[in-house]
């Protein structure tokens, strides 16, 4: 109903498809870590504490990585739509719609939430989690179920955006408590 209002078209979607791919993408990574970080890992920890410690390192460089070959190939695939003025139009829509995220879910909990203990905590964790939406996700619904690769585009450049963007604001938030320390 959306692209209907949006660009004058309906666009036939799987909803059973769609459904079955979210909770691929999102419920069983979680099931799979909570899983892996409660069980699994406690008796590899167990058994084998050093290799365990010397990995544990590590696995937020793979995440990344990770991330970044996701990111990377519809990107480079469409590297000219990319370098264009959509992919410049792209880039400011999705700029701003993340800015706006992560104001509005700072300053809005903060009006809500004034008189709480902790609400500068609050604040903060609220904004994070408005500003990182779901553009792997976004991204793997695209192009698993649109045929167009040009689709994959918007969410692969919100995702550098967003991290950018929640990487800065921890950078930030992080030098200003040691500060105040």
């Amino acid at each position: 109903m959306l692209s209907l209002l949006l660009i004058g078209k309906k666009l036939p979607v799987d909803v059973k498809g769609m459904i079955s791919s979210i909770l691929q993408v999102v419920i069983a990574p979680i099931a799979a870590g909570l899983l892996l970080n409660n069980c699994v890992f406690f008796f590899f920890y167990r058994l084998f504490p050093k290799l365990s410690n010397a990995i544990r390192p590590f696995l937020p460089v793979l995440s990344v990585l990770d991330t970044a070959c996701c990111v990377g190939a519809p990107l480079a695939l469409n590297i000219n739509s990319v370098m264009s003025p959509f992919g410049a139009t792209i880039l400011l829509l999705v700029t701003m719609f993340h800015l706006s995220a992560f104001f509005s879910g700072y300053f809005l909990t903060g009006s809500v939430f004034r008189n709480a203990p902790d609400s500068k905590a609050l604040q903060r964790t609220l904004s994070y989690e408005t500003g990182m939406q779901s553009s792997l996700l976004a991204l793997a619904l695209a192009t698993k179920f649109f045929q167009d690769p040009l689709v994959g585009i918007p969410p692969a450049i919100s995702t550098v955006v967003m991290s950018l963007m929640g990487f800065t604001l921890v950078m930030i938030w992080s030098s200003e408590k040691e500060l105040s320390i």
